[in-house]
């Protein structure tokens, strides 16, 4: 992202913003980017307007429409209530607000958003997430965050990176479903007798059982995975109900972005140690055969 800004230069490759290259037009590039950093940094003594103002002038936009432009801004990101007071008054949310809006001044196609919900409250978070969501119809929208719920929410296509690698490429959906447990139920019962496992594994098309966790009220949720792709929820409720075992809730299981997200990871982790070990006893091997030679 830093790159893409133009913050850090790119040591190989080429960036280009709706055709125009970062480093060899980066002024060109600059105008199509609007970005809004992590950290909000914002000038205290402004007001949300004479902030937005300065970015405006900072950005080129001609002091003609740098008014009525600075208004539309305010207006799109719902901060004229507060546009006349100074910044350092504001509470984490507006601040969030003014920051976007220096970012969407002078109409850039594309929005580049680091963490944008960091440190605001539940209603903050639904508030932003929600204008993020209608940005994003009339502009490209980048958005980095560790808060996979909330990628999952926005984004219609996710870019999974570690250690500055791409792991995946797809929508949430597709990351979601590569990653779903052979058409898996997730059952929690009140446990009335000691055989649970053993009256699930006696149904017809259980292919197994397992203890997924037991909760605070006493209850315990298990994960059941059926022979092949067949919906087993009325066997299992019909079968735990003629045991008397009390079902609380039967629903299929879900893969999570979060679990998608750690088993890509942990796929990488053993593609590239088995790649090291491959490497080191091909090593091992060329320095043995160069011995025998001495």
């Amino acid at each position: 992202m830093n790159m893409i800004t133009g913050f850090i230069e790119s040591s190989s490759g080429s960036i280009e913003i709706n055709g125009f290259d970062v480093s060899k037009k980066a002024k060109y590039a600059k105008r199509e980017i609007g970005y809004m950093p992590e950290t909000t940094p914002l000038y205290n003594d402004l007001t949300p307007r004479e902030f937005v103002s300065y970015m405006a002038e900072l950005k080129g936009i001609s002091s003609k429409t740098r008014k009525e432009e600075t208004t539309k801004v305010l207006k799109q990101v719902n901060i004229e209530d507060v546009q006349n007071k100074l910044i350092r008054n504001l509470s984490r949310g507006y601040k969030q607000r003014v920051s976007l809006a220096g970012a969407l001044i002078g109409d850039p196609k594309v929005l580049v958003l680091d963490e944008p919900t960091v440190g605001l409250d539940p209603k903050q978070v639904m508030q932003i997430r929600e204008l993020i969501k209608s940005l994003g119809k009339n502009h490209t929208v980048i958005l980095s965050s560790h808060i996979l719920s909330e990628v999952n929410q926005i984004c219609e296509k996710v870019i999974i990176m570690n250690k500055g690698e791409i792991v995946a490429i797809d929508t949430p959906e597709n990351l979601e479903n590569n990653v779903k447990t052979e058409n898996s139920l997730l059952v929690t019962i009140e446990e009335t007798s000691e055989n649970v496992e053993d009256i699930a594994r006696k149904l017809p098309n259980v292919k197994s059982i397992n203890l997924i966790r037991k909760l605070p009220d006493g209850t315990k949720q298990y994960s059941i995975t059926p022979k092949g792709e067949i919906d087993i929820r009325k066997e299992v409720s019909e079968g735990f109900s003629k045991n008397n075992i009390t079902i609380f809730e039967l629903k299929k299981e879900d893969a999570t972005l979060e679990e998608a997200f750690i088993k890509l990871i942990d796929k990488q982790k053993q593609k590239t140690t088995q790649e090291e070990n491959k490497e080191n006893e091909h090593k091992k091997q060329k320095d043995n055969k160069k011995g025998g030679k001495k």
